[in-house]
């Protein structure tokens, strides 16, 4: 990864409150202790797009490549045939972008892999989502002459 898109994520990650605590009330015994979450509010991230005949997974990342949230098809509750069409494809990426919107996501990458029915369609469901998409890269494995072929059947 390039020097620039580093500083770019680390410049783009806030950090909010780290704690806060209540004074014990006198006479009382246990003193309560509120602690809230760090949020990390990512501008900047990454989402790969696996289509294969059979089911369609969208995964977004921050540009280092940790997770911040995934969907399927599949997880969803799509069964059999019909996991691998378009229309499951969107309504997975619909999900995961409601995982996400905690992130404040804006500009996103994208990866797609595979040669599967919701290639296009997850796309425009993350255009439709609010994100602005800046690259899209097609990541399919291609054989270059890879394996070698089983010997011919003879009856």
């Amino acid at each position: 990864m390039s020097e620039e898109k580093k500083k770019e994520n680390v410049a783009s990650v806030k950090k909010m409150e780290t704690a806060e605590t209540e004074k014990p009330i006198a006479g009382a015994q246990i003193a309560t202790k509120k602690v809230k979450k760090l949020k990390r509010q990512i501008i900047k991230g990454q989402a790969h797009i696996s289509c294969s005949y059979n089911n369609t997974i969208v995964t977004i990342s921050d540009l280092n490549g940790s997770v911040l949230g995934w969907s399927s098809a599949g997880l969803l509750g799509f069964k059999g045939a019909k996991k691998s069409t378009p229309y499951a494809a969107t309504q997975a990426v619909k999900d995961l972008t409601e995982k996400v919107k905690k992130y404040g996501l804006q500009k996103l990458e994208v990866y797609v892999k595979g040669v599967g029915g919701g290639r296009e369609a997850s796309i425009r469901a993350l255009v439709a989502g609010g994100f602005e998409i800046t690259l899209i890269k097609d990541t399919t494995p291609i054989p270059h002459n890879g394996c070698r072929p089983p010997k011919p059947r003879r009856v």
